[in-house]
């Protein structure tokens, strides 16, 4: 009786909550029961339960998991697994896997590290969220022994927990994200893109082994030489063939202290070169990323003292967009001298001579993790964050097409704006594995752009929402009209045509990986790619 009366419970909780959501309008929910009776949601439960694992299930406070950082899509699950072991994970997928297509042909599973994804790929409405973080066999092992030093973590451990630990040993990861409070899964399911990718490529070029469960429930250890197609299909592949629950990730020398340098421009010609030379160059920074400004200098990303405060001001009154470049050699302290000459060479050789300069130094740790030490005064602001979005794009545009993106982009569409911060910069894909799922442009040379900004949910006015999106549409109808041959990073579509335009002439590898190792589908529904209680074909 105690049973019925929770399910009953439950089942009433679901309805209200429901209910709620289709009131207050809640993005890409489905007024659909995906389970015909309430009897076969009640049997549905009860099967759960009654699976044998180490860790449970949690039908109640499924809210934590219906949100994301974009904070648009609400989707609310049927339940969150909380595994501690791998197996808890395998066993689950096998149930649904066994189950799932013959009687709830709907139920689907979506793995959940941090949470950062945009239009609520890491929610699953009326599925079962995993909760990576619950794992227990998370403890980070670092291996120093030989020529190739790695670190061997869970899939839902955080970046940042790896910097804390790899630096103990005097060893990093070599590829970094801007922000480091991401799980190593999520990022390795996109690619993992910052500063030193034009060096050591995204952060999946820097992985010698992962342990995945299929789409089966199979669990299988994956490398370059260890069931390769599985490997290069989960890196960069959106979650859709398998949930990463270990990796082996490559590990160099980590220097203690970093000279960061910050540049700016008022001509794109200029900064666009002076990037591309030093990517190109032997000689050169351990970190290059560029900035655009087409409102005030003063953004979240760059801090200028007072009197380059009001040089910038100064330029951009005059109606012009600026340009930021920001760089960063890693060194110890023993070899400041060097490093400073050496800074000083490769200065020389760039056309910028006129522009605000600044330089300081700060801890390898602290820099690294620069976006969360910002983050923690944006905290501050609690009362306004429930009504705070991201409607992010990030677009890899070819260099071939760089100018004529900035001209109209920069220039026309964003002109006099305060969509803030934007990243542009370079890098070469020639130092990239071209097997992975990850798509970009056919040009050895790429941009990535990236529109970052935060959006008022409800306003009419500039900083809302509706206003960015209405932006952000307007940047991909021309790049789409103009012919720019750009691609989405972190993708976004709506319909499988749209998948198969974005992936061209990889579609049929990544539709035959998914018949491979998640055939029903049942797997990252929210991607929407395809559609779940649909056999891929």
């Amino acid at each position: 009786m105690k049973f019925l009366s929770q399910s009953t419970n439950l089942l009433l909780k679901v309805f209200l909550i429901t209910l709620l959501l289709n009131i207050t309008n809640f993005s890409y929910l489905s007024n659909a029961n995906p389970y015909s009776t309430n009897s076969s949601l009640t049997d549905l439960i009860s099967s759960l339960k009654n699976l044998k694992l180490n860790g449970c299930f949690d039908f109640e406070n499924t809210k934590r998991a219906a949100n994301d950082f974009g904070n648009r899509y609400h989707l609310f699950p049927l339940a969150i697994l909380l595994p501690k072991t791998v197996s808890d994970i395998s066993t689950t997928i096998k149930y649904v896997f066994n189950m799932g297509g013959e009687n709830y042909p709907e139920l689907a599973l979506t793995a959940r590290g941090h949470g950062h994804s945009l239009q609520g790929q890491s929610q699953n409405h009326n599925g079962i969220i995993i909760s990576m973080e619950s794992l227990e066999e998370s403890k980070i092992y670092v291996h120093t022994i030989g020529d190739f030093p790695y670190v061997e973590v869970s899939g839902g451990e955080l970046w940042i927990n790896i910097l804390h630990e790899t630096v103990k040993h005097g060893l990093t990861p070599k590829s970094w994200t801007d922000f480091v409070s991401l799980s190593v899964g999520g990022t390795l399911s996109n690619a993992g893109i910052s500063g030193q990718a034009f060096r050591h490529g995204p952060q999946i070029n820097n992985v010698y082994q992962l342990e995945v469960v299929t789409g089966k429930g199979d669990i299988m250890n994956c490398s370059e030489k260890e069931n390769a197609d599985l490997f290069y299909g989960v890196l960069g592949g959106l979650g859709q063939f398998g949930i990463i629950t270990k990796a082996r990730i490559s590990l160099e020398p980590a220097r203690k202290t970093v000279k960061w340098i910050k540049m700016l421009y008022s001509d794109f010609n200029t900064f666009s070169k002076d990037q591309e030379q030093l990517i190109s160059a032997e000689n050169t920074f351990d970190y290059i990323e560029g900035f655009v400004m087409t409102g005030p200098a003063n953004n979240w990303r760059f801090t200028f003292n007072t009197k380059e405060l009001l040089q910038a001001s100064k330029l951009t009154s005059k109606g012009k967009t600026l340009y930021g470049l920001e760089l960063a050699m890693y060194f110890n302290p023993e070899d400041a001298n060097v490093t400073n000459q050496k800074i000083k060479d490769i200065l020389s050789t760039l056309s910028n001579t006129s522009h605000t300069i600044s330089q300081s130094e700060v801890s390898y740790v602290d820099f690294i993790d620069r976006i969360h030490l910002s983050d923690i005064k944006l905290q501050d602001k609690a009362d306004l964050q429930n009504n705070v979005t991201h409607p992010w794009l990030t677009l890899l545009v070819p260099k071939s097409k760089i100018q004529n993106f900035a001209d109209e982009v920069f220039g026309h569409i964003l002109a006099n704006t305060t969509y803030a911060p934007i990243l542009l910069y370079p890098f070469n894909q020639s130092r990239w594995k071209d097997n992975t799922s990850m798509v970009t442009p056919e040009e050895d040379v790429i941009y990535l752009a990236a529109f970052l900004t935060s959006a008022i949910q409800s306003s009419p006015g500039p900083n809302g929402l509706e206003n960015f999106l209405t932006i952000n549409k307007r940047i991909l109808d021309f790049c789409e009209t103009a012919k720019i041959g750009a691609k989405q990073y972190l993708p976004y579509y709506e319909t499988q045509d749209e998948w198969r335009a974005h992936y061209g002439n990889r579609w049929n590898v990544f539709a035959q990986r998914k018949l491979s190792y998640d055939p029903l589908p049942i797997l990252t529904p929210e991607q929407r790619i395809f559609r779940k209680g649909k056999p891929v074909s």
